[in-house]
């Protein structure tokens, strides 16, 4: 098999993974499948650049962006400002 052909089934391999990965995760309530969407659409390619030896785990994905949100395209790194480490809610403020 050639250089070529191996990249390209490598390639799409990566990409029939994250397509995948990212079709199986929909949330059960409609607004968070539309933010879903929407970060799915925003952090592919990144996810794909940056982090596709973590595909198809979706932790370790995460995890991996977290660590290069500084390379991130600006419409992904959108979804991972202002997330609190762990992934867990920021507790509520005290007035």
């Amino acid at each position: 098999m050639s250089i070529l052909k191996r990249r390209f089934a490598r390639t799409l391999g990566l990409a029939v993974g994250a397509a995948v990965l990212f079709s199986t995760l929909a949330p059960a309530h409609a607004e968070d499948d539309s933010l879903r969407q929407k970060q799915t659409q925003a952090c592919k390619g990144d996810a794909l650049k940056l982090c596709a030896l973590a595909i198809p785990n979706e932790k370790k994905i995460t995890a991996c962006m977290e660590r290069k949100k500084d390379k991130l395209s600006p419409q992904c790194r959108a979804f991972f400002e202002n997330k609190p480490a762990g992934g867990k809610k920021a507790p509520a403020k005290k007035h």
